[in-house]
């Protein structure tokens, strides 16, 4: 091999520095190397890092494996003790360029691993695209100042740092210069966005202010938010601004009050349907994804079927479901645990449960003209960000206009793509772009 190649485990952040991580290693030069990204969410995402990371050194015996990312920021002992392993860095200095210049210069040690509670501030990183991919994610945030009980990755990203928005709006207007149709704008905890710097910017001013100073931005989505943290200005552009997209992904964890103040959440279960009831009145097309945990130690049946019923109330399209996994450090793994069984029964539940709720809103989609964002030859995605098959190719990164004709079995909307002009504007009279 001569490139270096990047496994990428985890969130939508770890994707933007891995990114960063091909940048800076290709400045300085850096050859026959395998970079593992790693996750900390769960002990199955760290069980599945170290599991690749066997794999790919036998595989490629003569290539340098480097570790990073949050479990090997949380715990570097146990990747120091594979001898699968040449590096082990921390997740603030895989960012550095003088990393990796230090790494091709035989000048890296083995294990380069600082405090990062220590860390105050935060630049901005500045990438020139995603490949071929027609959304792009941008880092607005690092770190969280809260401290839920079932949480690691605190531990693994530090204290809540805002990156400057100005460098962030120069990031978006570099991606638009790429041919991004697309930016996510993501972090650990974005909601926080803006407490650490000075003024008063917060998640919804840092957006009115992307919107505004870069007009060629056609979509802008907010990833994984607190919903008792959305401020005034960020309800305004869902209510006004059409180039916000309608979906939103709540961080909800659990639909029982007892289980939410065990988790030491900031929001109970009325507050988050009243929230997504609002959400919904001022933006009808808006739809909600959420992170779900299963299993959390001293559940009920009781308990889990109020989350079971949250799901409705809520009115929830999306469910990201986390069977719960005891995180050693944390205060919820000295809590008495449900038996694993229990816990895999309860997520099977859960993912039920999300698949009919994606079914029905996929067939009510059935009619509708929508704006696909193409990611491949064939395939988009709305701006609800539901996925489309469309019946002609068309290159990725291009907007088309598609009444939706059906669903596939495999829970995808499918499309006719609306190239007649005059068809389009007999169904939509005035709106047609094309």
């Amino acid at each position: 091999m001569s490139k270096p190649e990047i496994i990428t485990f985890g969130c939508r952040l770890n994707s933007f520095e891995s990114e960063v991580m091909r940048t800076r290693m290709s400045e300085a030069g850096v050859a026959k190397a395998i970079v593992v990204n790693t996750c900390a969410v769960t002990n199955e995402a760290v069980r599945q890092s170290r599991q690749s990371i066997r794999k790919l050194r036998r595989d490629n015996p003569d290539a340098r494996i480097i570790v990073t990312g949050c479990a090997a920021q949380i715990n570097p002992d146990q990747y120091e003790k594979m001898p699968e392993v040449d590096f082990i860095i921390g997740n603030e200095e895989k960012m550095h360029a003088a990393t990796w210049q230090g790494l091709q210069a035989g000048q890296l040690e083995r294990v380069r691993v600082n405090d990062i509670f220590a860390l105050e501030e935060m630049a901005g990183h500045m990438i020139s695209g995603f490949g071929g991919r027609a959304r792009a994610y941008v880092q607005i945030q690092n770190g969280c100042d809260h401290r839920c009980t079932f949480c690691i990755i605190p531990y693994g990203r530090g204290q809540s740092r805002s990156v400057p928005a100005g460098d962030i709006v120069e990031q978006i207007r570099v991606l638009c210069a790429q041919g991004f149709g697309e930016v996510v704008l993501t972090g650990v905890d974005i909601t926080a966005y803006g407490a650490d710097l000075p003024g008063s910017l917060t998640l919804g001013k840092l957006s009115t202010k992307i919107l505004t100073l870069v007009p060629e931005l056609a979509r802008l989505r907010i990833s994984s938010i607190d919903a008792v943290e959305c401020d005034d200005a960020l309800l305004e552009l869902i209510t006004n601004e059409p180039r916000l997209m309608p979906h939103l992904h709540l961080s909800l964890q659990a639909g029982d009050d007892m289980i939410l103040k065990r988790m030491k959440r900031r929001h109970n279960t009325s507050e988050a349907v009243a929230f997504c009831d609002m959400i919904r009145e001022r933006r009808p097309d808006m739809v909600f994804g959420a992170d779900i945990i299963a299993g959390f130690p001293t559940e009920s049946d009781e308990m889990f079927e109020n989350s079971l019923r949250h799901i409705d109330d809520c009115g929830l399209t999306y469910l990201h479901v986390f069977p719960f996994s005891a995180r050693a450090g944390t205060p919820a793994a000295r809590m008495p645990q449900l038996n694993g069984a229990v816990i895999k029964q309860r997520a099977a539940r859960l993912r039920n449960k999300g698949a009919r709720r994606l079914a029905q809103y996929l067939k009510s989609q059935q009619g509708q003209v929508v704006e696909v964002l193409m990611e491949r030859e064939t395939i988009g995605r709305t701006p609800q960000f539901t996925e489309i098959r469309l019946d002609q190719p068309a290159r990725a990164g291009a907007m088309i206009q598609a009444l939706v004709t059906g669903v596939s079995d495999d829970h995808m909307l499918l499309g006719q793509s609306m190239r007649d002009r005059n068809l389009l504007e007999k169904l939509v009279p005035g709106e047609s772009r094309l």
